[in-house]
């Protein structure tokens, strides 16, 4: 009920898709399960699949792991999900860097970062191949003859490459969309290639005004090598938001929500992620640990998948160490400060006209928005922002087309067209 309530809200404020992230293992630390917030997510495609039965427009984009699946069961799920949805399907292509994560799969976490890139792309030219293996008119089911396929090849595929070595026949006709639309979202230099090469979007971390454009410039400008042009990529940021009637009362407020979201308790357990020690006896209000990091080859399968952010520890310990002092801060003002903030806080009109400025100054070519609660946080923001961006003219009234494709501006794919890029 709570997916069904954030979908349908999303489709009353006219947006794009809704977008679902993926856990596939829960997050431990120190080897219990971390129970400071969500641990744990349902399977997406169920979920989807759920709510393409309460929505009628709304694109349903899932993160799929491209580390620990088959280029012919994604296909098949994600087809199914297009003609479920009428064509508002999208995968969120992700890779899986860590062996803590792998212990839930045969495969484990064996494959080094430019492996999983490299498998990355090959999945995703695989499932190109699948999807096109059908090109939309093979099906005459002639009732007078009897004849139900036109192309007794359709479906027929063979795929020979370094990570896969399959043949056989695809299963689902062509879907509405052809393909689904594909996210990215790494922000490694491999993860940018990849997304320049193969993606319809990237999803993006950076939040301020200077970061956006710069990532943007670098990004779209990637795009010519691949004989792609700059509308063929779409940058969209993620954005958590906190609505006030005044700009004052929205600042308040929003340094209440990060308050709220950094107990002492989750304060202590971040900083665990980094020093890899038992922090407990530490005092959340007090100041930082003065002793190092532990730093060893179990740093990453001892915390909860996030110390891959830290690379170097001893250093990062020593800055946060050096910002402590300087602004005389706790250990939960560090995390409060470090930490996630919201990228939007004002009024409606104020966080409605800060939107539209990314978007028009190239930082954004719109936003992926993250509510502090959910489902009902989403509500505020689709009733008193949404109205301002359709008063100015640079938010749809209502939807013009049917599928996710047409919400992007996005061109349907021709059949080996796409398939053809990715496998050069």
């Amino acid at each position: 009920s709570s997916f069904a309530h954030f979908a349908r809200t999303a489709e009353r404020a006219k947006f794009d898709f809704l977008f679902l992230a993926e856990g596939l293992r829960l997050r431990e630390q120190g080897g219990t399960i971390y129970d400071l917030d969500v641990v744990g997510r349902p399977d997406t495609f169920t979920v989807l699949a759920a709510l393409a039965a309460v929505t009628d427009r709304l694109g349903l984009t899932g993160t799929i792991n491209s580390t620990f699946n088959e280029p012919y069961e994604v296909a098949r799920q994600f087809a199914s999900l297009d003609h479920l949805s009428g064509g508002r399907s999208a995968w969120n292509v992700v890779t899986s860097w860590d062996a803590f994560t792998g212990e839930n799969f045969r495969r484990g976490g064996f494959l080094p970062q430019d492996e999983r890139y490299s498998r990355a792309k090959e999945f995703l030219a695989t499932a190109h191949e699948l999807f096109d293996s059908w090109h939309g008119d093979e099906i005459l089911a002639d009732q007078a003859t009897g004849t139900f396929l036109r192309d007794a090849r359709a479906g027929a595929f063979t795929h020979r490459g370094q990570h896969f070595d399959i043949h056989g026949r695809f299963n689902v006709p062509r879907s509405p969309q052809g393909r689904p639309v594909i996210f990215q979202a790494g922000d490694s230099e491999e993860g940018r290639e990849f997304a320049a090469a193969d993606a319809d979007a990237i999803f993006s971390r950076y939040s301020t005004l200077k970061e956006g454009r710069a990532f943007y410039t670098d990004v779209k400008s990637r795009l010519a090598r691949y004989g792609r042009r700059p509308d063929q990529l779409l940058i969209l940021p993620a954005a958590t938001f906190v609505l006030g009637d005044t700009d004052q009362e929205a600042a308040e407020l929003a340094h209440e929500v990060r308050r709220l979201q950094v107990s002492g308790a989750t304060a202590i357990k971040h900083l665990e992620f980094v020093w890899n020690r038992d922090l407990s006896a530490y005092d959340p209000d007090g100041p930082l640990p003065d002793v190092d990091p532990l730093v060893g080859e179990d740093h990453i399968s001892r915390g909860r998948a996030q110390v891959r952010m830290y690379r170097d520890p001893v250093a990062i310990a020593r800055e946060w160490r050096q910002l402590a002092e300087a602004n005389k801060w706790s250990i939960r003002d560090l995390v409060i400060n470090t930490g996630n903030r919201q990228s939007f806080i004002g009024s409606p009109a104020t966080v409605a006209r800060t939107i539209d400025e990314f978007v028009q100054t190239d930082a954004a070519d719109g936003f992926i928005l993250v509510p502090h609660i959910t489902p009902g946080g989403l509500d505020p923001f689709a009733d008193r922002v949404v109205p301002l961006l359709q008063e100015q003219g640079v938010f749809r009234t209502d939807y013009e087309g049917t599928t996710l494709r047409d919400h992007l501006g996005l061109a349907h794919p021709d059949a080996g067209t796409l398939g053809e890029r990715a496998a050069s």
